[in-house]
């Protein structure tokens, strides 16, 4: 099995970045991967972090995708997520929804060697690990990995869980599918500025999808499809994602649009995703459930 350690990251999702390694259509690949402070923030004496010389968002990879071609789509199966024992939480006094209330950057470490997450003496709750920063190369110039669009990169969509299937768009040969940023849980909306971040292994089973016109990023997690998308504003990430939720509805199920529409009016959840990344993101959810009624099935 390939697996790419977290010596090989990134902070960029470029074409132009060189792959550190290469896989076939339907091979299974495990990323080690860093947490989203690149692994700094170790103590709360500490909340600025051990080292000044640290990647922001640090993504592992790129991974060249043999077969994939402009205009493919890439599916991830991430099938499983192995956390290291313990993650960090830090305050922000700039970004976030609370940043007025924070005069000074603050920072906690949780254990979570026994696959939970003990707030205190009165609150223990399981982890529910999620991938915040997953995506491929954009078309055109390349994106960081603190931000997320239309190629993936940091949606933190906390669907992204393992037994998940990740639809991305290929927009160059290769694909160049890299990860990181992991959460032990999150709240929707990440209204603090982060998650529990910690880090961890992430073992995916990557397939090069041909003539497939899912409107990606395009999630399928615990009983749902999802359309994520990101922009500058909420209402944009929300009609964005609607909208291509629709015409995906439309098409799945051989509906007219208003028909499509009442289903969607129905069954579809839009739900935010997180409101402190230099865009914001949306998804739309609809029950697969639905669609199979319909005879859907995915690719």
């Amino acid at each position: 099995m390939l697996r790419i350690e977290d010596t090989h990251v990134t902070d960029r999702m470029d074409a132009s970045v060189l792959p550190v390694a290469r896989c076939k259509s339907g091979d299974t690949v495990v990323f080690v991967t860093r947490d989203c402070y690149d692994n700094a923030v170790t103590s709360p004496e500490r909340p600025y972090g051990d080292r000044t010389d640290t990647l922001a968002n640090p993504a592992t990879g790129p991974l060249f995708v043999e077969g994939a071609e402009e205009g493919d789509v890439l599916k991830v199966e991430i099938l499983k997520i192995d956390l290291r024992s313990w993650g960090v939480m830090r305050s922000s006094p700039t970004a976030g929804a609370f940043p007025y209330l924070y005069e000074k950057r603050e920072a906690r470490i949780f254990d979570l060697s026994r696959g939970q997450v003990e707030f205190d003496e009165v609150l223990t709750e399981p982890v529910d690990t999620m991938i915040g920063v997953i995506g491929t190369a954009p078309a055109g110039e390349g994106i960081d990995t603190e931000t997320p669009d239309s190629h993936g990169g940091n949606m933190d969509c906390n669907r992204i869980v393992e037994g998940s299937t990740l639809y991305l768009p290929v927009n160059t040969p290769g694909a160049l599918l890299a990860m990181g940023d992991l959460h032990a849980r999150m709240g929707d909306g990440e209204v603090f500025i982060c998650g529990l971040e910690t880090a961890g292994e992430v073992t995916v089973r990557v397939s090069v999808v041909k003539n497939c016109s899912l409107p990606t990023p395009f999630l399928y997690s615990r009983g749902d499809v999802m359309t994520i998308q990101s922009a500058k504003t909420l209402d944009e990430a929300s009609l964005m994602a609607a909208r291509k939720m629709e015409t995906f509805v439309a098409e799945a199920t051989g509906k007219n649009h208003f028909e499509a529409g009442m289903l969607m009016s129905l069954f579809c959840n839009l739900v935010i995703c997180q409101i402190v990344d230099p865009l914001k993101t949306v998804r739309a959810e609809f029950s697969m459930a639905i669609l199979e009624k319909y005879g859907y099935r995915l690719p």
